[in-house]
């Protein structure tokens, strides 16, 4: 059994994706302390919550979260995702600079909060997009964007008038702008996929 824990800032209900990961048959713990995060063979950031009271509870037992974490597979959903960069305009804390770069409002010429299915355009390989095709609807719930500082990491984007990167990685930190939870049978196989890499 895949052993997983979910971080729970206290934000909201993180029941769909902890039944979610369940149904894949890995067992699922909720923490709410960084330094119980050891031990682990992933690692879920929940997509619930704002990103400064988010940063916050990472940063408030005086544990540095990229050591606790070392190359543990990590999942960021949503503000999960969002937490990977540097700063963000939701926020004054600085993000957790996994990845360069900062996330931005949507215009607002458009419809915010984004909430909806919205197709994938598929950049590159990825190891949680195995089986998935290009063109596959995933569900979004947010108002913010991540811009990165290079393309690199950019495994996937969706069209919303504007790009927004929808899956990104770097090193052992995967993160997707929507929520594989809800995404039906195309979220399911990510999160199936990302849960043998845990194994590895």
């Amino acid at each position: 059994m895949t052993k997983i824990a979910i971080f729970d800032y206290g934000a909201g209900n993180i029941f769909s994706l902890k039944n979610a990961l369940e149904k894949q048959n890995a067992t699922v713990e909720v923490q709410t302390k960084v330094d119980m995060l050891k031990g682990y063979d992933g690692i879920f950031l929940p997509g619930v919550g704002n990103f400064d009271p988010a940063i916050q509870s990472i940063n408030r037992d005086s544990v540095d979260f990229l050591d606790i974490v070392g190359d543990t597979p990590v999942f960021g959903i949503c503000l999960g995702m969002e937490m990977f960069f540097d700063k963000s305009q939701e926020g004054k804390e600085e993000g957790l600079g996994i990845i360069n770069g900062d996330v931005i409002v949507l215009p607002d010429t458009l419809k915010v909060p984004h909430m909806g299915w919205n197709a994938l355009e598929i950049k590159k390989e990825n190891k949680i997009l195995e089986g998935v095709e290009n063109g596959s609807w995933v569900y979004f719930v947010h108002s913010y964007r991540a811009n990165p500082t290079t393309q690199d990491v950019i495994v996937a984007e969706s069209d919303y008038d504007v790009k927004v990167p929808a899956i990104v990685q770097k090193d052992n930190y995967f993160g997707t702008q929507f929520h594989p939870e809800k995404s039906g049978d195309v979220g399911a196989l990510m999160l199936k996929n990302f849960l043998r890499e845990c194994k590895k």
